[in-house]
């Protein structure tokens, strides 16, 4: 191909045909099978090992009530969620608040505010790590004064 030719199919004013010449048959035979073709084989295995281990974190963000039913759900399987009520109305999303303040009280989990409008529901079994840095001492490295 000149160079004309590779900068017009490059500003998208030509097809640029030269891609069918690494077309590979023995792939378009795997694709008709029904697999889905992954880029990275370990984004299958780590979504297995954290489905097997619990370590899984649902976010939610509903428009109405009604999607309360999804997080009461995915909180009752044991899973902490994410609700991201930004995108309510503030009528509905008191109610989903409420909702979420008595799922967690019955099932003994615990709710905590994240953001404006954006709450952490998190079961009974999991523990909240703060992000802070932990405190330094007087006499340390850092010590300036």
């Amino acid at each position: 191909m000149g160079s004309v030719r590779k900068a017009s199919a490059w500003l998208g004013l030509v097809d640029d045909n030269d891609d069918e010449r690494y077309y590979d048959d023995d792939y378009a035979e795997g694709q008709e099978s029904g697999e889905a073709w992954v880029t990275d084989p370990r984004v299958k295995v780590a979504s297995e090992t954290a489905e097997e281990k619990g370590r899984r974190i649902g976010t939610v963000t509903p428009d109405s009530f009604r999607d309360a039913r999804g997080i009461g759900e995915l909180f009752r399987d044991g899973v902490p969620v994410i609700m991201n009520l930004t995108s309510m109305e503030p009528a509905d999303a008191k109610r989903v608040v409420d909702f979420a303040a008595g799922l967690t009280f019955g099932l003994r989990g615990t709710i905590e505010r994240v953001a404006n409008r954006v709450f952490l529901l998190t079961p009974a079994n999991t523990e909240i790590v703060s992000g802070e840095a932990p405190s330094r001492h007087s006499d340390g490295f850092f010590n300036q004064s």
